[in-house]
């Protein structure tokens, strides 16, 4: 066999290089996926020491990470996992319309058309994988195997487990039970004592629900599900050999507080920082075990979200899909060109059975779309797109030609889908709010170093993959993030 020099070189660094990551592989490994975190909420907030400024100062931190695809919290969820788009792994949105079933069908595990990184880690016996959210839907998506533990905030705002609950959960809700939060008022931190409260967790024996969604939008739902996370490292954390743990929590009290109040408001502002005080505590816990140099950190963003219209441009900004969907099919009845079967946001699904054509039905459908005001832009299945920049990449990174149906639409920017509620806002958009997400990493695994370049949402999983030393998933399209490793 005959190798030459630079090839026998480039072997022996490449030998090297996975010897010392090997070296630096932490024991413990904890990922933060942040849904509705914009980046924008840590320039003007005064952090503590121990949180976010620790990424920011001494890890590799990203302020620019672009989801180059609808911010479905489904779907960029999904993209974190797996390091592809929509169009590869199958979750284009929250639910989308099923044609055989003439149905919306929700996102759901088994729908994944991928493999997720958490997988890759649960199939390597090194590894055990825990996985923490505030929905069980987001926490079987994320973890894409049935070989990790799993647990998750449900309907009464308590946890619960797949499979038998192990022992130790039943005192820990009883410990951190929503009932004693009834009534209960949420303060600003520092604020006075005779401040009046953000809001109040109203109680109502007639309606609990209400309660519920209160508490779930809270702090104190995002201080449970961090309580949750620690006490499954401590649990789960193997203490002999050479056994290594991925955890992973999702948190979704930010994204059910923005649906209500929007990405500007001033209690995002507040749950910033409460998760800043968050993440120094589990910084100051992982620092007692399993130890410092032993532990990796990764927070990342899932997506943004737009600010709530204003009382005076609500009845302009937020879009009524019924009366589009009517629009575009009073457009093709008349031409005698086929109908809307569905319009579930962003998706045109068109009957055009009979016609040799569907292209031409998708562009007269599509251009119909364009005609109404709140319509920015359009994308179809045949790959006409109303744009040739980067937003044609954002287009087609979102769509699978199966599960989007014949067109998919996009609004004009900070337009908000209509719930007939008179208030709060959507996720789902192509735009940099809802894109723009940030993205740090420290520990023994990284470097220290602020990166000013833009990077994708899919460099995640190839890079914990890499960090891991496990498989990359199999439809990662992304890169690894070499300048963050050490």
């Amino acid at each position: 066999m005959n190798i030459c020099r630079r090839q026998f070189g480039a072997s022996i660094v490449g030998g090297l290089a996975w010897r010392l990551a090997a070296a630096t592989r932490p024991k413990l490994l904890v990922v933060l996926i942040l849904e509705q975190f914009r980046p924008d909420y840590l320039e003007s907030l005064p952090l503590s020491s121990g949180g976010f400024r620790r990424f920011i100062e001494k890890g590799a931190w990203y302020s620019d990470c672009r989801h180059l695809a609808s911010t479905f919290s489904s779907a960029t969820l999904t993209t974190l996992a797996t390091g592809a788009w929509p169009a590869e792994h199958g979750i284009v949105a929250d639910s989308w319309y099923d044609r055989a079933a003439k149905r919306p069908v929700g996102a759901a595990d088994e729908m994944l058309l991928a493999t997720t990184v958490a997988a890759q880690a649960a199939a390597d016996p090194r590894w055990r994988v825990s996985v923490v959210a505030g929905e069980a839907a987001h926490a079987r998506l994320f973890a894409g195997t049935a070989d990790a533990n799993l647990y998750w905030m449900d309907e009464r705002g308590q946890f619960a487990s797949r499979g038998e609950a192990p022992d130790w959960l039943a005192n820990f809700n009883t410990q951190h039970s929503p009932e004693v939060l009834h009534d209960h008022k949420w303060m600003a931190l520092g604020a006075r004592p005779d401040t009046p409260p953000l809001r109040t967790l109203t109680f109502d024996q007639k309606h609990p629900e209400q309660f519920v969604t209160l508490y779930k939008s809270s702090p104190f739902a995002l201080e449970a599900e961090f309580d949750l996370l620690q006490e499954a490292i401590a649990r789960e954390l193997p203490t002999q050999g050479t056994g290594l743990h991925l955890a992973c929590l999702i948190d979704g009290s930010m994204a059910r507080l923005g649906y209500d109040v929007g990405g500007r408001s001033q209690l995002m502002q507040q749950m910033a920082l409460q998760l800043d005080r968050r993440l120094e505590a589990l910084f100051a816990q992982l620092a007692k075990a399993p130890g410092e140099g032993a532990f990796g950190v990764v927070v990342a963003g899932a997506h943004g979200a737009p600010p709530e219209p204003s009382a005076e441009t609500r009845a302009r900004m937020a879009v009524n899909g019924e009366s589009i969907a009517r629009a575009v099919d009073q457009r093709l009845t008349s031409a005698g060109l086929g109908r809307v079967e569905k319009y579930l946001y962003p998706f045109l699904y068109l009957n055009s059975d009979g016609f040799r054509d569907p292209e031409q039905i998708r562009m007269l459908a599509a251009r119909a779309a364009i005609e109404q005001p709140a319509v920015a832009g359009y994308y179809t299945a045949g790959g006409a797109c109303s744009t040739h920049d980067d937003w044609q990449r954002r287009f087609r990174n979102s769509f699978h030609v199966e599960r989007s149906g014949d067109v998919m639409l996009s609004y004009r920017p900070e337009y908000v889908e209509d719930f007939l509620q008179g208030r709060g806002v959507s996720y789902g958009s192509l735009y940099n709010y809802d894109v723009r997400t940030p993205l740090g990493f420290y520990g023994a695994p990284f470097r220290t170093g602020v990166a000013d370049r833009t990077i994708e949402s899919v460099d995640l999983a190839p890079t914990l993959a890499r960090v891991m030393g496990v498989i990359p998933p199999s439809s990662s399209v992304g890169r690894v993030l070499w300048e963050a490793l050490a």
